[in-house]
């Protein structure tokens, strides 16, 4: 089987997040579930009710309303493999 994965980085910041197609039944059993249910991404924005407003807009799937914590506003999604991530903007 041929691998094949795609590399994201932001521009001059030295980091990189790896991200691979799974190989094996294990592999893509695990697709979805990778934190156990749990949010193990974040999507940190400038400008939240801009970008919360567009991700409505393009039919992202949301599974709570946006609320305000202490350290901002996050609301949490699902990616199209059922991964969850935050978007959040955080108090400056």
């Amino acid at each position: 089987m041929t691998k094949r994965w795609v590399q994201v980085s932001p521009d001059n910041s030295g980091i990189n997040l790896l991200l691979a197609q799974a190989i094996t039944e294990e592999q893509k059993n695990a697709v979805g579930n990778q934190a156990g249910g749990r949010v193990f991404l974040f999507l940190h924005t400038d400008d939240f009710k801009r970008d919360y407003s567009q991700m409505r807009i393009d039919g992202v799937k949301f599974l709570e309303e946006p609320r305000k914590e202490t350290y901002g506003a996050v609301v949490v999604f699902e990616d199209l493999y059922g991964n969850k991530w935050d978007l959040i903007e955080v108090n400056t």
